[in-house]
């Protein structure tokens, strides 16, 4: 398995894995993967030869990402860096794919000194997602509520 640098060409994979972990990773375009890409400070995929089986899209603060959880992390912490999405395709879970992948990030989040931001969705409920964040040492900060959902916004120190 290789991890690498998502790039432009990999935006109709991402897209598929996206689809697969609805409702929990958030409905996307390819239009809005794109922009996602662009934004990113840090997006990886974990491929097995030119197979992508995760991903992980972060970004660092003020940029001009229209999320409403991006926002609320904005607003009450000055430096992070934000987890927009983590998803790893059906067939591939429960291989520590993500979690190999949230090991670069931990380590690229240390040499920034930024602690790690995310949010995981409590309405509707994604357990497995709470437990993952938790086992790499993320804690709750707060609760925002929106429309029809809401979620649990969680925070990794880099210590």
């Amino acid at each position: 398995m290789i991890i690498r640098e998502l790039d432009t060409q990999d935006i109709t994979m991402i897209w598929k894995i996206n689809e697969e972990g609805l409702p929990g990773t958030g409905k996307v375009s390819e239009d809005e993967i794109e922009k996602l890409l662009n934004y990113s400070e840090l997006s990886l995929g974990a491929f097995d030869e030119n197979e992508l089986l995760g991903v992980v899209i972060c970004l660092l603060p003020r940029t001009e990402y229209g999320s409403l959880n991006y926002a609320w992390f904005n607003k009450n912490y000055h430096d992070f860096l934000y987890v927009d999405r983590v998803a790893v395709t059906k067939n591939s879970r429960n291989q520590r794919i993500g979690s190999l992948l949230y090991e670069k990030v931990i380590a690229y989040a240390k040499e920034l000194g930024f602690p790690i931001a995310a949010e995981v969705s409590l309405k509707p409920p994604n357990p497995d997602s709470i437990r993952f964040h938790k086992r790499h040492g993320f804690t709750e900060v707060g609760v925002l509520h929106h429309e029809e959902k809401s979620v649990t916004m969680m925070l990794r120190n880099i210590n």
